[in-house]
């Protein structure tokens, strides 16, 4: 050591007495800390450290503002941020060793740093000071998966909010566009009404038409018939009203009301002549009108299904407490709502569910979360017209819930299979994924009490979730598993 630097030592020592978060320590401690530590000094806009260079050092900060800067799906944002009277990245009995983004410098940093050599002594010397260390660990493994969870659900509902703005923008239109044209559509059907009034209508003619309206009615949307089958009913209708001397113009509205040949050829029995285009044209109208309210009602169910299911996939009106769950329902909102991103691609998801699948207790809104992240990356794992299945079982003798996501993507390679649930690390291109999805659902299922597994070979790759049924309360209280 030099003379510079042993003269320096007691001004360290004071700096260290003074520090906020390892100042209380003994003076022998932060003296031990001040001959073995090494000073350094950091301006505004220089790197400590680039993502994926090894951490070898306890940082204990007297002044400045460092991040990590991390690359989003939004741009590159700061994380795991530290200011002066802080100690930061490798502390004592952590696990951290590589960096998880460019460390920058904020705010112009001095600070005092341990190399990881001295940490088996710094045990022994230090105790106190191993023991703030280790307190601050926990706490910022806290804070870093509770911002981590956070971030991730907020990057889930941004995908989540642009996939439901073009799922539920089909629907709307259609809504509209059916309310525009069934104004036009009353309108017409009580013209059709007023001229059908103006004729003497015996029992046997009323009884017919009501038979006709109320049963013979098949709109097109039922599947009934193809286009081919549709042209060539049009074309038989056609020929029949040419027959009977009826309004032709009437041919595609008659075809496409789904009115057999028989029932036009019972109710050519009973009218003719203009009392026929009357009759004829007030079907027309009636058909016109039940099809238009109907692609309104279809439309707005949809509508109606979509926010429904979005508002469960998110429980955005409950609190965070653990409740009975439906694991169907919440399985199958997350399918729903996940929907628009699988068309995208023509990937197929297919879902079979044991019926009457008992609740569990646990965060509907965090399980959710877990099937969100195991869908979305078997989604982006696949090729077009790939295909994914979800299986929910009872196991274990009905002691536990098993949900299967399988996909028949390339499969995650064995090299990194006993990585994939680490936090930050993802095979995504950069700025597609942040690396924390599986890290959370690993700590959401464990926090259930349950134990999540991966599978995975070329041509099929599965996730396996197991949950119980039951836990004990002292479990659900204090949220074990994690």
């Amino acid at each position: 050591m030099s003379s510079a630097a042993r003269d320096a030592i007691p001004n360290l020592v004071d700096r260290l007495a003074a520090h906020r978060t390892v100042g209380a320590a003994p003076r022998a401690e932060l003296e031990w800390l001040a001959r073995h530590g090494e000073y350094r000094s950091y301006q505004t806009g220089e790197r400590i450290l680039a993502k994926g260079d090894p951490v070898d050092d306890m940082v204990i900060m007297f002044t400045g503002h460092v991040a990590a800067t991390l690359e989003r799906g939004t741009g590159r944002r700061h994380f795991l941020e530290s200011s002066g009277g802080e100690i930061t990245a490798r502390l004592p009995y952590s696990r951290i060793t590589l960096a998880i983004g460019d460390i920058n410098v904020l705010e112009p940093l001095e600070a005092l740093f341990i190399n990881k050599r001295h940490f088996k002594a710094l045990i022994n010397e230090c105790p106190v000071v191993v023991e703030i260390a280790v307190h601050v660990m926990l706490e910022r493994s806290r804070l870093l998966t509770s911002a981590a969870t956070q971030e991730d659900k907020m990057m889930s509902m941004g995908r989540l909010a642009a996939g439901l703005a073009h799922e539920l923008n089909n629907p709307a239109s259609a809504a509209s566009r059916s309310a525009k044209q069934l104004g036009a559509a009353l309108t017409g059907a009580e013209h059709a009404a007023e001229a059908l009034g103006t004729l003497k209508l015996s029992q046997t003619q009323r009884a017919r038409l009501e038979d006709i309206a109320s049963g013979a009615l098949m709109p097109t949307a039922t599947g009934v018939f193809s286009a081919i089958e549709r042209a060539d009913h049009e074309e038989d209708i056609a020929d029949w009203l040419d027959s009977r001397g009826a309004d032709p113009s009437l041919a595609d509205t008659i075809a496409e009301s789904g009115v057999s040949r028989d029932s036009l050829d019972a109710l050519a029995d009973d009218f003719d002549g203009e009392e026929l285009d009357v009759v004829l044209r007030w079907i027309g109208t009636v058909y016109n009108t039940r099809t238009l309210a109907s692609e309104v009602e279809r439309a707005t169910t949809r509508i109606h299904d979509l926010v429904s299911a979005v508002k469960r996939f998110t429980y955005m009106d409950r609190g965070s407490a653990e409740v009975p769950t439906d694991i169907a329902q919440g399985i199958n909102d997350t399918v729903m709502v996940l929907g628009t991103k699988a068309k995208t691609k023509s990937v197929a998801i297919r879902v079979d569910i044991a019926p009457n699948l008992p609740k569990i207790v646990a965060n509907p809104g965090e399980l959710n979360q877990v099937w969100s992240n195991l869908i979305e990356n078997a989604v982006d794992a696949l090729p077009e017209n790939g295909e994914i299945r979800v299986t929910a079982r009872l196991a274990g003798g009905g002691g536990e819930i098993v949900v299967c996501v399988i996909d028949n993507g390339p499969g995650v390679p064995l090299e990194l299979q006993q990585r994939i649930f680490e936090p930050f690390f993802t095979t995504k291109p950069m700025g597609q994924g942040t690396g924390l999805g599986l890290d959370i659902a690993l700590r959401i299922v464990r926090r259930a009490g349950g134990q999540i597994a991966l599978d995975s070979k070329p041509g099929r790759t599965e996730f396996r979730v197991a949950l119980p049924v039951s836990r004990p309360a002292e479990m659900v209280n204090d949220g074990r598993g994690s």
